[in-house]
This record gives structure tokens, sequence and C-alpha cells, in this order.
């Protein structure tokens, strides 16, 4: 433990808490500060200017990355008849309807990602308080409810990741690993923010993205300086 807080302090000290880092200069200093001894994962805090309080201020929404996640995502999917056969070729993992959910209620979860037709609601419905607290349940904001399963498939293995805002007004978000150079990494996080832009609530008043920063998985936050994603 001494020796991580020791690393810790080190990573600290190399981060101007007071400064805003044009983006490409951000990431660089996340990548070199990335020392654990796997490949952490690159990750995205906005804090958005909205009363978090209010439904229709809630932002949520998914993306499939252009430079992907560099994580191998396993799907699930709920379907039948024609349905399950388009998930199959597409490359689902695990296909099925009430089998599927009766192998759910007895524990086992062997999935990253589940998506489901409309009709297979009434069974996935059931799964609420399983799938709900581990964000697996689906939804059609996202497209993981979508009788196009084709599409919604090949999208969450491409690299499609969803955002959402917690009780505190933040959208946090994996946009890579520290194996990624800069520039796909600068590419996913401006594809990500131009996403969030878009789901800005109608409602919403004021300065809407407030603050941005990243950070590793072991490493610590640094401040983006958002008029260079405009760059």
């Amino acid at each position: 433990m001494a020796q991580t807080s020791k690393r810790y302090k080190v990573l600290v000290g190399k981060v101007d808490r007071t400064r805003l880092y044009p983006v490409q200069e951000a990431l660089k200093l996340i990548k070199d500060n990335a020392t654990a001894k796997f490949n952490e994962s690159v990750d995205v805090s906005i804090n958005l200017g909205i009363d978090a309080k209010k439904s229709d201020q809630a932002v949520r929404g998914s993306i499939v990355l252009p430079q992907g996640t560099g994580k191998s995502v396993r799907v699930a999917v709920f379907a039948q008849g024609e349905r399950a056969e388009q998930a199959k070729q597409a490359g689902a993992d695990i296909v099925g309807f009430e089998d599927l959910a009766n192998e759910i209620k007895g524990g086992k979860i062997d999935f990253d990602v589940v998506i489901a037709t409309p009709d297979a609601m009434r069974v996935v419905g059931q799964l609420g308080q399983v799938l709900g607290p581990r964000g697996l349940m689906p939804n059609p904001k996202v497209g993981t409810v979508a009788q196009d399963v084709t599409t919604a498939v090949k999208n969450a293995k491409a690299g499609q990741v969803q955002y959402r805002t917690d009780k505190a007004g933040i959208v946090q978000c994996t946009i890579g690993r520290a194996s990624f150079t800069v520039d796909a990494l600068a590419e996913n996080l401006k594809a990500l923010v131009d996403a969030v832009n878009k789901s800005k609530p109608a409602s919403s008043k004021g300065i809407y993205l407030k603050k941005l920063s990243v950070s590793s998985t072991m490493g610590v936050g640094v401040r983006v300086d958002q008029a260079s994603l405009q760059q």
C-alpha cells in the first residue's frame, strides 16, 4: 500500500491541478503516467451544468467510438426466431429467451452488454433487480432495445459506449486504453463530447459543459481545455 501511495504522490506532482491542458498534451500526460503492470483504461469525466434532480435534464445516450474501446465485449441477446438467427450471425456470444432469463436468475452473468428485441422485454423486465444495478438493463435510448439486432450487436462489438449523468450531473465514460495513440484517444474523446453536446436537454440553462478531465485507471485526473477540442 505504501508503494502505491508513493507512486500516486509522484503522479500528482507531475500534474498542475490549476491548469487547463490542451487535449493532446493532457492525453500524452495520461499515457506517460500509466505505469501500472496492466493496460490501463483511459476515462473521461464531464461535469455538466444541469439540474440532475430533474428527470427532464437527465443526459443519456450511446456512441460507437471511432477507434473502439480496446476491450473485447461479450454480448448477450434476448430474441427468438429469425431475430435470434440474425443475432448469432452478427456475432452475439449468447442468444436466448426464457432459457437465458432463467440462467441469469440463477446467477450466471458472463456478458458485458445485453440487447433485446422489443417483444423480449416482457421477459427481460423480470430481470430488472439483477441487470439494473449492473447497468446491463436494455434501453431504447442507448440502442440496446432494437428490432435491428444485427446493427445493435455489431455496434456493441465495434466499441459502443453508453453515457449517462449520475446524481451529481457528471458523465463518466471510458474512451480507450493507455496503449492507444494520443491521436486515437483524442478522436474518441471528441466524438464522445460531440455526442454529449447533442444530448443537451432543452430545459438546461447556462453553461452546459462545465469541466472536462481525463485520467487512467491508476492515474490522476488532468483537466482539459475545451477550446482545444475544436482545433
